[in-house]
């Protein structure tokens, strides 16, 4: 959802993390927030939330992220934290095939139930352990067949963390912040 406070006119951007547990989607979230990293987090339980503004030469907005847990029993939430997103980061770990199968369903999920509009973003993170079993084309052709942005991190070394964000940002205000935007997502 995109809304902008009488005060500051910055429009918010909700964003929604989502993928299995333990494939680093509160260790992305962290780093961007704070440029650091914990080895050993604690799942997320239910969901966590963090705002951040972020400048772009051309606009700033304020990105609402609702980073989603990720265990099964807490599944049948993501709907609720999903609801009027404009964007949604569904993140796998490159080393575990399990949870780029799971992705995809994410993915389906979100386009079949999601706000038509939702721009999504496909995050393989932990680029930095080398026994991969996802490869990088293999992640790339999948984004490809259905459309999506594919970006690659390394939420222990930093590596492409802000880079999938200033992505999303672009993506934004590319595709809803121009005149034409749906009134639905300007407050």
């Amino acid at each position: 959802m995109v809304s902008q406070s009488m005060t500051t006119q910055i429009p918010s951007v909700k964003l929604v993390l989502l993928g299995e547990s333990s494939v680093g989607k509160s260790s992305i979230l962290t780093r961007y927030a704070t440029d650091t990293f914990s080895e050993g987090k604690e799942a997320t339980i239910g969901a966590a939330f963090f705002a951040r503004v972020c400048t772009t030469p051309a606009r700033t907005i304020k990105f609402e992220i609702w980073d989603t847990a990720g265990q099964e029993r807490f599944h049948s939430l993501a709907p609720m934290y999903y609801r009027n997103a404009l964007a949604a980061m569904v993140v796998f770990d490159v080393t575990k095939y399990s949870t780029f199968e799971r992705a995809q369903h994410w993915v389906s999920e979100l386009q079949r139930q999601a706000n038509p509009q939702l721009l999504i973003t496909l995050v393989g993170n932990k680029t930095d352990i080398e026994e991969r079993q996802v490869t990088n084309q293999e992640a790339k052709d999948y984004a490809t067949q259905t459309s999506l942005l594919y970006i690659e991190t390394s939420a222990r070394l930093g590596t492409n963390v802000s880079h999938v964000f200033t992505e999303i940002v672009a993506l934004v205000l590319d595709s809803f912040l121009e005149p034409s935007i749906s009134e639905a997502y300007i407050k």
